[in-house]
């Protein structure tokens, strides 16, 4: 097949570009041309004979909101003009003005405007009004994107829900969970001391954006606080600007707590620690639940996380409200305090992210290419006939 993917980036240290990244990877093993419409892709892509890339340059323009858009526009020009070159054109969400075959659905800003979570308003000052005008019109320009997509992938059942409730047919989805490296993200010995954390206590794992409060990391820090004093916490993300440090400090954490700042190696910090936390008040599908699960750690979680529908009783712990510091706390006591409970789950962890591999993800893409594009050619072929018919 020749396959199209529209997307901004395509590289292995993005989420969504990662998604994208293995999927041209398995398109290429199974001798499929592949051509990136994007802004930036991986070199080592760029050097495949079977891969072309035609860069859209990104806009200068002030924003996001105009960058967006003129990235659309331009994404939306180049594909008309190329259509007829591909059997396949798959597109990220909204990012382009055309038709597209496969929509991949990786976040859904309606359903993060509606989670309850949402922090913007609309008269709280002009930040605010921008990011909610900003959030409003993709929720339009998504609904439009969604409605001519012959099939949507929604990357969770969560967000499959989100894209439904635009009024979305659940007949035009079919719901493909993100991947994870199995070989990279694996059990083994840990090297606290590389990262700069104390060798004896539970240590417990965060990651993600610290500036961001949909993370939750107040609450980990608050539940953490009424845990035992052995129970420490290692905090991986971005500290610039971050308010966390200050609150450890404020609730008399200082010594519990360790922030790693920005770790490169991840695989190896996993493997450094004894559980993942994530109580995320909103997430589509994060990688890096899935990455903790592949490293065998035992996850707590919470429902308004994506990730969490892949996680059942025994591999992890799925909390009902994020905002439950109490509950929280109970948890990381169960886990603490009971070795063998802890082992099992992240026994069970390890299993269950052997079937959500890299390599099964981009399979799954590829079978829905080929199920999309027999089916073009079986509605081609009527009127391939009827106008040899009538050249007779």
């Amino acid at each position: 097949m020749r396959i199209l993917i529209v997307t901004h980036v395509v590289r292995k240290n993005d989420g969504q570009g990662r998604v994208n990244y293995e999927i041209v990877q398995g398109a290429l093993a199974a001798g499929h041309s592949v051509t990136l419409l994007a802004a930036e892709a991986a070199p080592e892509l760029l050097d495949h004979p079977r891969v072309r890339f035609a860069r859209i340059a990104p806009s200068r323009l002030p924003g996001r909101l105009l960058q967006y858009q003129c990235f659309a526009w331009r994404c939306g020009a180049w594909i008309r003009a190329h259509r007829d070159e591909f059997d396949i054109v798959h597109v990220n969400g909204f990012i382009a003005w055309a038709r597209a075959d496969v929509n991949a659905a990786h976040f859904v800003h309606h359903g993060w405007y509606h989670c309850g979570f949402y922090p913007f308003r609309l008269l709280r000052g002009f930040y605010h009004a921008y990011q909610v005008l900003y959030t409003l019109l993709n929720i339009g320009c998504e609904k439009w994107a969604f409605r001519r997509a012959e099939v949507i992938v929604p990357v969770s059942r969560k967000v499959a829900a989100e894209v439904a409730a635009l009024g979305i047919d659940t007949q035009r989805m079919q719901v493909i969970y993100n991947g994870v490296d199995v070989g990279e993200f694996a059990p083994g010995p840990a090297e606290r001391a590389r990262f700069g954390l104390p060798a004896q206590p539970f240590m417990l794992l965060f990651a993600g954006d610290l500036r961001m409060p949909r993370k939750n990391l107040d609450t980990v820090l608050h539940a953490l606080a009424a845990a035992p004093a052995n129970v420490h916490l290692a905090v991986a993300g971005r500290l610039h600007h971050s308010p966390y440090p200050a609150l450890a400090r404020s609730l008399g954490l200082a010594e519990r707590v360790h922030f790693t700042d920005m770790v490169m190696d991840m695989p190896a910090l996993m493997r450094s620690v004894d559980a993942f936390v994530f109580p995320s008040r909103y997430e589509a599908m994060s990688l890096v639940l899935l990455e903790a699960l592949s490293a065998g750690l035992p996850v707590i979680t919470v429902r308004t996380a994506g990730g969490a529908e892949v996680i059942d009783a025994g591999s992890g712990i799925v909390l009902d409200d994020p905002d439950d510091a109490r509950a929280l706390t109970a948890a990381i006591v169960r886990l603490a305090s009971d070795p063998g409970y802890a082992g099992r789950l992240g026994a069970s962890a390890r299993r269950a992210a052997a079937t959500l591999s890299w390599q099964v993800m981009a399979e799954r893409y590829l079978a829905l290419y080929e199920q999309v594009h027999a089916r073009r050619r079986a509605s081609a072929w009527p009127a391939r006939a009827r106008a040899s018919v009538e050249q007779q």
